[in-house]
């Protein structure tokens, strides 16, 4: 090769390595977690679609910074920063008629939450009646490796923002009603979030 074509071609592999790493390492917020109580594999990037991975995005409000928004058409989350910045996160939501509705607050926090299905649940489904007792936590809990628990009135909701053992369902409107997120994705918003948070959410797409 010639030292001029050796020259450009050097020269473009340059730049396209600087374009790759010119955005944020994806790679790393989706790493291994092996210290977590129940370590935490490395989710590969192929198995999450690109719009759903957490990010930081422009998003103009006029909210508090620490406000949690669930964009829950978009199937989207973002805890707002401030200066028209928000961490995105990509979400699973309620079934029709399921849905988490109004306003509320983080009311408390939780690691490797414990889960006892609802009354609720119970009666719509049998499977659930079997865990009247709870289920502790750990990697086939369906809360996942966090809980943010919203309160509303000085009450609990019984509607949660957590993570999921069904990385899948997120983008989908499938669950009982809570806000699902990927495990690493839950350990992030958690690690940020303070009680009393307040949480906004987003029924409908606006004009």
């Amino acid at each position: 090769m010639s030292l001029s074509r050796r020259g450009f071609v050097l020269g473009v592999s340059a730049l396209l390595a600087g374009c790759a790493s010119s955005g944020p390492d994806q790679r790393a917020n989706y790493a291994a977690l092996p210290t977590e109580k129940f370590p935490l594999p490395a989710m590969p990037l192929d198995k999450i679609d690109p719009e759903l991975r957490r990010q930081q995005v422009t998003y103009a409000s006029s909210y508090s910074p620490g406000t949690i928004v669930i964009d829950t058409p978009a199937r989207r989350l973002y805890y707002i920063l401030g200066d028209n910045q928000a961490m995105r996160y990509g979400i699973g939501v309620g079934r029709e008629g399921l849905a988490f509705s109004g306003g509320a607050y983080v009311g408390r926090k939780a690691e490797w939450p414990s889960w006892t299905p609802t009354e609720n649940m119970q009666r719509r489904e049998e499977r659930y009646r079997k865990l009247a007792g709870g289920m502790p936590g750990g990697p086939n809990n369906p809360l996942g490796a966090r809980a943010i628990y919203l309160y509303r009135g000085g009450n609990d909701t019984r509607f949660r923002v957590h993570g999921t053992n069904q990385p899948e369902s997120i983008g989908l409107a499938m669950s009982s009603g809570c806000i699902r997120m990927l495990n690493h994705d839950v350990i992030d918003l958690y690690d940020r979030v303070l009680p009393g948070a307040q949480v906004i959410v987003i029924q409908a797409q606006t004009a």
